[in-house]
């Protein structure tokens, strides 16, 4: 979503945006935990290479997989009076 359909969606919308987002965050961070794991077991068996880079590159992605700023998305939840 761009910054001007976030603006243009309803309140019950916005609301589900919001809670998608909040459980998208945990999905996220629990990946990230086991890739990071993933990694710190490679390097205690002393098998560094290129599979070693495959979790990084994930984490990469999952790190920046946001469609659109958080701070935007409060600050219409705020203005709004939702949260």
């Amino acid at each position: 979503m761009t910054q001007k359909e976030l603006t243009e969606l309803t309140d019950e919308e916005l609301l589900q945006e919001a809670k998608k987002k909040k459980s998208a965050a945990i999905t996220n961070a629990i990946l990230i935990g086991f890739l990071a794991g993933v990694i710190f077991f490679s390097v205690m068996k002393n098998t560094l290479g290129f599979l070693t880079l495959i979790p990084l590159f994930f984490i990469y992605k999952l790190a920046n997989n946001s469609k659109y700023d958080n701070k935007e998305l409060e600050n219409l939840l705020k203005e709004r009076g939702l949260k």
